[in-house]
């Protein structure tokens, strides 16, 4: 049996462990689920993964015999099953390890409606089903059925832009061997776009480069390619293509703050005066892009069931996410990069400008990007962090414990949060220069590694 507290921990952060997560913890989660979500049917899917399709046959006896029907939907991206359970109004499963190595697995749950379902919402009831005893089975156990739901998820897609707007953009797409190469190709069908994608075979083992394109290394490839064809935008996609980082016409990365910028202004212009999310560890420029458009910026936690809530209860028709991730009101407040690449590509278009100048309204600050740092005690480091820049050594810094530590200097900022897995503290840093940012990144750098 897997290791229950770390398996757990691995469904509220989006990943997994190694050798954790097998055949029967995967049946004890799915009857689990069905009993804790009380549902008529369960939608199940999986990514490109060898090990995927045990474990999917695994959670599915599992929900049967707790009465559930289950659908399976095959092989599909991350924000595709989110789409599933919004339409098809059913909880869902999705197997994935997202960004992680081949050797990874996990499961990310949703209720009804794409509902979030993490530490507060329902994770401790499930964690602790599994760990009892094992349920006796229903009485009568459910069955188990197939659909495909790709294209009406690229229509969907596809819905949130004028398409009649697109100009004939030449558009290369890494997809890692991940989920990408399936849902890509399926969301531009049909549009007055140029697509070349790379590495587009779905192969769980990631046999060209790691499907984790928040990591430079990894968009090599994609730059090489948009450089020697002239290409007017990459896009680079996770493992389970729910994240999407942009790359622009002269192969430069584009920032998930910028992403989340541009989007913004896109979705006020539909929508003006609507309220926009982003996630503490966004830069500055996002809340001052958005006032600036009319919107009413609302800050949040990292992490998709906080972001989720809080669209709920504001009614904000964007949030994003400075690690790639997108939130839109109208897809189920679901993550989906796609939605987001397809919106920029519009963006593009209608202003006639190339991404490497229309990125420029919207950067105004230079980032560290994030730094992660081994310590022996995360919690204490940050306590000795948050009394070094305290108000007696600096009285004009402002502090925030949001999520994990925020430390607002006015002219720069840092984030310090905890991994949930790892010894580590994750570092992110902005200031009004790339000379002050190294700096400043330098300073707090070498304060971390003396508590350490």
């Amino acid at each position: 049996m897997a290791a229950l507290d770390e398996i757990f921990k691995a469904y509220d952060i989006r990943g997994t462990f190694p050798d954790q997560i097998d055949a029967e913890l995967a049946a004890r989660v799915g009857a689990a689920f069905a009993a804790f979500s009380g549902a008529p049917r369960i939608l199940v899917a999986r990514d490109m993964r060898p090990s995927g399709v045990e474990l999917v046959a695994a959670f599915g006896r599992g929900a049967t015999s707790a009465g559930a029907d289950v659908v399976d939907l095959g092989l599909t991206s991350t924000d595709e099953l989110y789409y599933a359970s919004g339409a098809l109004d059913a909880p869902g499963a999705m197997f994935t390890a997202s960004h992680n190595p081949a050797r990874y697995n996990g499961i990310k749950l949703c209720l009804a409606g794409a509902r979030p379902v993490g530490a507060e919402s329902g994770l401790v009831d499930i964690k602790a089903a599994v760990a009892g005893p094992a349920p006796e089975p229903a009485a009568e156990a459910g069955r188990v059925s197939e659909q495909d739901v790709l294209g009406d998820y690229a229509a969907k897609v596809r819905s949130f832009i004028d398409v009649s707007s697109l100009k004939p953009l030449k558009v290369v797409a890494d997809t890692a061997n991940g989920m990408g190469g399936l849902v890509v190709p399926a969301v531009f069908a049909g549009l007055p776009v140029e697509l070349e994608v790379l590495f587009g075979e779905l192969d769980g083992t990631f046999p060209n480069h790691p499907a984790d394109p928040i990591q430079p290394a990894n968009l090599v490839d994609l730059q090489r390619r948009i450089t020697e064809t002239g290409a007017d935008v990459g896009l680079a996609f996770d493992g389970d293509a729910d994240r999407c980082f942009l790359v622009d016409d002269k192969a430069q990365p584009v920032s998930g703050s910028t992403t989340t910028a541009m989007v913004a202004a896109a979705m006020l212009e539909k929508y003006p005066g609507s309220t926009i999310l982003h996630n503490l560890i966004c830069s500055k420029s996002v809340p001052e892009i958005v006032r600036e458009r009319g919107g009413t910026p609302v800050v949040t936690r990292v992490g998709h069931s906080y972001i989720k809530a809080v669209m709920a209860e504001t009614g904000a028709v964007f949030g994003g996410e400075h690690s790639g991730h997108y939130y839109f009101r109208d897809n189920y407040r679901a993550d989906s990069g796609s939605i987001a690449a397809l919106v920029v590509l519009e963006l593009l278009s209608k202003a006639d400008r190339p991404l490497s100048e229309i990125r420029k309204d919207f950067e105004r600050y230079a980032d560290s990007g994030e730094i992660n740092t081994e310590v022996s005690d995360p919690h204490a480091v940050i306590e000795a962090v948050a009394a070094a820049y305290g108000a007696e050594r600096h009285p004009e810094a402002t502090q925030s414990r949001m999520d994990g530590l925020t430390v607002d200097l006015g002219d720069w900022w840092f984030n310090l949060r905890p991994s949930n897995t790892e010894p580590l503290l994750r570092l992110n840093l902005e200031a009004p220069t790339p000379s002050e940012c190294q700096a400043r990144t330098a300073e707090v750098v070498a304060l971390l590694k003396d508590l350490s």
